[in-house]
């Protein structure tokens, strides 16, 4: 007789964790105006203020790409507090510095139970701080009421913002913000009448003031280089070089401009601060924002695609889910979107939670037909997440609407797709 092996899935690792993204104000629109070498030294004088201080706060950087990071800490109250230290620093930074190298930094926040997956987490909290940090202003700490529910508020001051919708996020969300100080901590939720003292920072020092003076001093870029290794430093600034001298004739540089030094790190800036190497961004996701520049002729964007497509195919360790993920950004890209649907409907099979929200987002599409299949597709996925989205298509439709039997009606197929959900 056979014997039958029974077989248990591996645990799913979860944690219950607080996130946190930052980003730049105009970033964007700053590089496009900026030589290679004034965005390098933006990016390194960011990494040099705010890591830091997520360290100084427990915190644990996961990402970095351009001017966001994204960092986990075990105690939300830490988190918050990392915010306030930010912005008091930066406050700090931007009175000598230039107009134009001043930083205003927008840091939003939540708190939940997210799954742990190497050097990334994932998770309908994660979405949700995303999503808060779209609607966080220049200079501010916002964060959720799972935040504020959790944090110990006799530490942190706070007050309302609102409730909000959040793109492909199910019901509202009640957003707080630290309030500007000086502060009365014995009347949570109350900050100090404004006084014609001089100015301050905006939350007094009250965070800033915890973290050792060592720890604020500014790191030095030739040596943390050295200590990933010279090597990698050299090769980086070959490519930094071949870029600057093909951007006087477009951007982004060819592909073939970008061979002096490795195709592979081709807009990649070194930036190791602390240990740490921060990429402005990865080469797949830089050729795919290549391939979508419509600036470039189209042969040239398609090289970018077949460079792209190439990198995904030859990275043998990105997860299933995440590659289905770039394979259908760069279909996007390339102007063909009804192919990105089957990657990112694979890719949310796969697990990989950006597949779905790049989904939802095509809701909006204005080509009908498209909606339809992209309806379709979350009906058959049944992802909760994409409920307020569909039941807004539903309810108002979109571009190109003409019911009948060879029309198009994407407001029906988002009220079918609403039933598969249970509703």
């Amino acid at each position: 007789m056979d014997r039958v092996t029974a077989y248990t899935a591996p645990a799913l690792k979860t944690a219950n964790l607080a996130i946190v993204f930052t980003d730049i104000q105009g970033f964007s629109e700053r590089t496009s105006r900026q030589t290679l070498e004034e965005n390098e030294r933006l990016l390194r004088v960011h990494g040099e203020l705010l890591v830091p201080l997520f360290k100084a706060f427990g915190g644990r950087i996961l990402k970095s790409i351009g001017d966001a990071f994204m960092v986990t800490f075990e105690s939300p109250t830490q988190a918050v507090l990392s915010g306030m230290a930010i912005q008091d620093r930066l406050w700090q930074y931007n009175q000598t510095a230039p107009a134009a190298e001043r930083l205003d930094v927008r840091v939003a926040i939540n708190v939940g139970e997210v799954r742990l997956e190497e050097q990334d987490v994932f998770g309908e909290p994660v979405n949700i701080a995303a999503r808060v940090e779209s609607i966080t202003e220049a200079g501010e700490v916002f964060f959720t009421e799972a935040v504020y529910l959790a944090m110990n508020k006799a530490e942190v001051p706070s007050r309302e913002v609102g409730l909000f919708e959040l793109k492909g996020i199910p019901g509202k969300i009640r957003v707080f913000r630290v309030p500007r100080g000086p502060y009365r901590m014995g009347a949570p939720e109350q900050e100090a009448p404004p006084e014609p003292a001089p100015e301050r920072p905006p939350f007094g020092n009250l965070a800033l003031s915890r973290v050792p003076e060592s720890m604020l001093a500014p790191g030095d870029l030739a040596t943390a280089a050295a200590q990933v290794g010279e090597r990698l430093a050299q090769r980086t600034r070959t490519v930094l070089l071949a870029v600057k001298t093909h951007r006087q004739r477009r951007w982004p540089p060819s592909p073939r401009a970008l061979k002096v030094g490795g195709a592979a790190l081709a807009l990649v800036l070194l930036l190791a601060v602390g240990g740490f190497l921060l990429l402005r961004d990865s080469p797949v996701e830089a050729a795919i924002e290549a391939a979508a520049n419509r600036e470039l002729p189209s042969a040239e964007r398609a090289e970018w695609g077949e460079k792209a497509r190439k990198l995904i195919s030859e990275d043998k360790e990105l997860p299933a889910g995440e590659r289905r993920w770039l394979l259908g950004r760069l279909e996007e890209a390339l102007q063909r979107p009804e192919r990105a649907v089957e990657h990112y409907r694979l890719g949310a099979k796969a697990g990989e939670e950006r597949a779905g929200m790049q989904l939802i987002e095509m809701l909006e599409n204005p080509d009908c037909r498209l909606r339809v299949e992209v309806a379709d597709t979350l009906g058959e996925l049944r992802l909760v997440s994409a409920r307020n989205a569909l039941e807004t298509l539903a309810k108002k439709g979109g571009a190109g609407e003409k019911p009948g039997l060879f029309g198009c009606d994407s407001r029906e197929a988002a009220a079918r797709a609403l039933g598969r959900l249970g509703r």
